[in-house]
């Protein structure tokens, strides 16, 4: 990145990654080779224009990104840790003896996706997972009724030769050990706890002995509980993660990217996806970039010409080592002469910087999505803020698992929200607040924010800080 790349940003980010992060990077670049490996340049100092200072214009570096055996690698190490220790907790919480999960190739369903070593991007033709608690304290059984192996995670238990009918083993294997309950991947609410097709659970019904079929209950706070809690050696990772995104905002709110005048809104949006194949990295969802602007309503995007004035908005968010980002940040694009956005567009950042510790404040272990959402809206209306919150879960998808807190068209209770807030999640904090900005005559401007953040249990943090001030373009 040349020093034209780190024009004019005020975000303020505290953190970084961990000391175990750090050597997790290192010895994964150490295997594979190091930054030359990954074909990636170091980033260049950025020069602070307009007699700004240093911490106000330097964007953040970008992290060293890992190439794919390194990626590999350490995606399969966490793998291994997640189910070796979650799994046998969340079974044993929710008293479920064996949990069975079936996907199809090119049609995983969204826990088996996440179980797959990284050499197995996709299951193969149909493959069947079966988790077992035998109790008396011995090991969860983690099996595959498949034609392959999956990396050594699981343990291949069908042999086609002896019993051709897949479905007939897998009654087989569950009848052997009669389990109490059976837990199958079926919910109308939650899309990531819904993966047993109806073809497929007709299959398995068919072959099931009649005497367990009562026994057959709805996997549901399984699926979700797998991918929502996140270990401690993810969130060493993951400040790195959301790091980087916070790195590629800074580029594209930049004058390398932005000439105002010139620069289109979709033009922005489209370097976000180019850059990011220069990275070796992929968006979960295709960038937004719009346009608030003095006397016109609303946002506005697309082909129109960014220029000077203008309040910039983008929603941006990466995968990378199998983690998401979700981030929304503002910028401001200088008239001549200006040294700073107006003040009105600077309080109205720190509006929902306020409101963001309104929603924080009201996590507690056990709380509803609903009720923490009814807390802070409360808190920040008596703060004299115009609030709207929005808030999700992050983590292996964008739109993680978990309880929503509020949707940007829904500000009241929802049933996506009635499920309990846990200890060792992370969330985007997503939200905005209105105000009128005087210099724009009064008129009602929208400070959108979003945040990624995790919940130990006690308090909520961002993991690689939040934007405190706006970003400025020269």
């Amino acid at each position: 990145m040349s020093a034209a790349a780190c024009a004019t940003v005020a975000v303020q980010l505290a953190g970084g990654m961990g000391v175990i992060g750090q050597r997790i990077l290192a010895a994964a670049m150490l295997a594979v080779g190091g930054l030359a490996a990954s074909g990636l340049a170091a980033p260049a100092t950025a020069q602070a224009p307009l007699g700004l200072s240093e911490a106000e214009v330097a964007a953040p570096a970008l992290p060293t990104i890992l190439p794919p055996r390194a990626r590999a690698a350490l995606e399969n190490r966490i793998l291994g840790e997640r189910l070796d220790t979650i799994i046998p907790q969340i079974m044993r919480e929710e008293g479920i003896d064996l949990w069975l999960l079936v996907a199809r190739e090119y049609f995983e369903e969204p826990v088996v996706a996440t179980m797959l070593d990284a050499e197995n991007m996709h299951a193969r033709r149909r493959t069947i997972l079966i988790f077992y608690d035998p109790g008396e304290g011995h090991p969860i059984e983690r099996l595959t009724v498949s034609r392959y192996g999956l990396g050594g995670m699981f343990a291949p238990v069908w042999n086609p030769d002896e019993q051709p009918d897949q479905w007939q083993a897998v009654a087989d294997i569950i009848a052997a050990r009669s389990p109490k309950t059976i837990a199958i991947n079926s919910s109308d609410l939650y899309q990531f706890a819904d993966g047993m097709t109806l073809s497929q659970y007709d299959r398995f019904m068919a072959k099931l002995p009649p005497a367990l079929h009562e026994r057959v209950v709805s996997g549901e706070t399984l699926a979700i509980r797998w991918l929502e809690t996140r270990l401690p050696s993810e969130m060493e990772l993951y400040p790195s993660v959301v790091r980087i995104a916070h790195s590629v905002i800074g580029e594209a709110f930049s004058s390398k990217v932005i000439t105002p005048g010139v620069t289109t809104a979709e033009q922005v949006q489209w370097w976000y996806r180019d850059r990011l194949m220069q990275l070796g990295l992929t968006p979960w969802f295709h960038p937004s970039v719009a346009i608030q602007r003095q006397g016109v309503k609303g946002m506005i995007e697309g082909e129109e010409v960014i220029q000077p004035g203008d309040l910039l908005w983008t929603d941006f968010g990466i995968t990378y080592l199998r983690l998401n980002t979700d981030t929304q940040h503002l910028a401001y694009v200088l008239k001549p002469g200006e040294t700073e956005a107006p003040a009105g567009l600077r309080a109205g950042l720190a509006n929902s910087n306020k409101v963001q510790d309104f929603l924080t404040r009201a996590f507690k272990v056990g709380r509803s999505g609903n009720e923490a959402l009814a807390i802070a809206q409360a808190d920040a209306i008596a703060a004299g803020l115009d609030p709207s919150i929005y808030t999700h879960p992050i983590g292996h998808h964008g739109h993680g698992a978990g309880p929503s807190i509020g949707f940007w068209d829904n500000q009241k209770a929802d049933v996506r929200g009635s499920g309990p807030i846990r200890a060792n999640t992370a969330w985007s904090i997503e939200l905005t607040s209105y105000a009128n900005v005087p210099e724009w005559g009064g008129q009602r401007v929208d400070f959108r924010t979003e945040e990624d953040a995790f919940f130990d249990g006690e308090t909520v943090r961002f993991i690689d800080g939040r934007q405190t001030a706006i970003t400025l373009i020269p």
